[in-house]
């Protein structure tokens, strides 16, 4: 068993009340390390979430964009004045949520969630893809129903693509030859019931690979709508077989800032990143704020 150790007492990114777009909330982010520099994809809000109403109301309306930051040391953080993506379609009226970042060979693909607001079960799984990290083009819908907590694998598997994603309360595989048409789709987990992740289970961001398999870190709710993460660990040549999966969290709400904000008792990952040999794991906190977490790689023992 193995958990993760905050680098910091206090949150990395915080809201900026200068910037509309992300006075709110920062919170669920993609990362990379790449060229020195840890690479931070994060969700932003311009407004408070009101999700208490039977469907989306304008008066209520908050839009989610993605924001970047960059950072030498893990900790400090420079960031954009202006969001890295927007939405620009009817499937992403109110917002872009949740980024999950994976390359494969010279393309990153980003999937999020695209939120139309039509209803609260209007949420597709999107995608778009660069070469720089800094212009994003496409903003396709990669599965056409409600779908979210999706992302590519670093690896083709017998030359497919392998995506990871949730139909509630489950996480799913499917394959694909061409990022278009998806299929074999399968559960590979299910919620624990009686368990920290009782209620519904969804991945935190693309596996990282290690020696024996693919570590998979995922968000898990109880039925007090506790977030925290887990880890499991999926077969090299098959991920859609789990190996090992933890019986405790490896992160829970304890701090302050963890525990309380726009939705309190939350921990949420979209993507961990590797520097030498440690597995940083940044997070949304209580949908306001970003923290960091890491573990060596030599202390991941299932």
């Amino acid at each position: 068993m193995f958990k993760l150790k905050r680098l910091s007492e206090k949150p990395v990114l915080v809201p900026d009340p200068r910037h509309e777009w992300e006075r709110f909330a920062v919170f669920n982010c993609a990362v990379l390390y790449e060229g020195g520099l840890f690479h931070l994809f994060y969700r932003a809000s311009n407004n408070v979430f009101k999700l208490d109403t039977p469907q989306p109301e304008e008066r209520y309306k908050f839009v989610s964009s993605i924001g970047y930051a960059k950072s030498a040391d893990s900790l400090n953080f420079e960031r954009f004045d202006e969001p890295i993506l927007t939405g620009t379609t009817a499937q992403e009226a109110w917002g872009v949520e949740d980024p999950r970042i994976t390359r494969l060979d010279d393309t990153y693909y980003m999937l999020y969630t695209g939120f139309g607001g039509r209803s609260w079960d209007d949420i597709r799984i999107c995608m778009v893809r660069s070469k720089d990290l800094k212009n994003w083009t496409g903003h396709e819908v990669l599965l056409d129903e409600p779908n979210k907590d999706a992302a590519l694998l670093p690896d083709k598997v017998d030359g497919k693509y392998v995506l990871f994603h949730r139909r509630y309360p489950h996480i799913w595989i499917a394959y694909s030859d061409d990022l278009k048409i998806w299929y074999d789709h399968k559960i590979i987990m299910t919620p624990r019931p009686g368990s920290w992740d009782s209620k519904k289970i969804g991945i935190a961001g693309p596996p990282l690979k290690l020696d024996d398999g693919w570590l998979l870190i995922y968000h898990g709710v109880d039925e007090n709508y506790v977030y925290r993460l887990g880890a499991a660990l999926l077969d090299l040549k098959d991920p859609s077989k789990v190996l090992v999966r933890q019986q405790e969290p490896i992160l829970e709400p304890e701090l302050e800032w963890e525990k309380n904000g726009l939705v309190p008792n939350v921990v949420f990952s979209c993507g961990a990143c590797e520097k030498d040999g440690v597995i940083y794991v940044y997070y949304g906190a209580a949908d306001t704020c970003i923290g960091v977490a890491a573990v060596e790689k030599e202390k991941i023992i299932f």
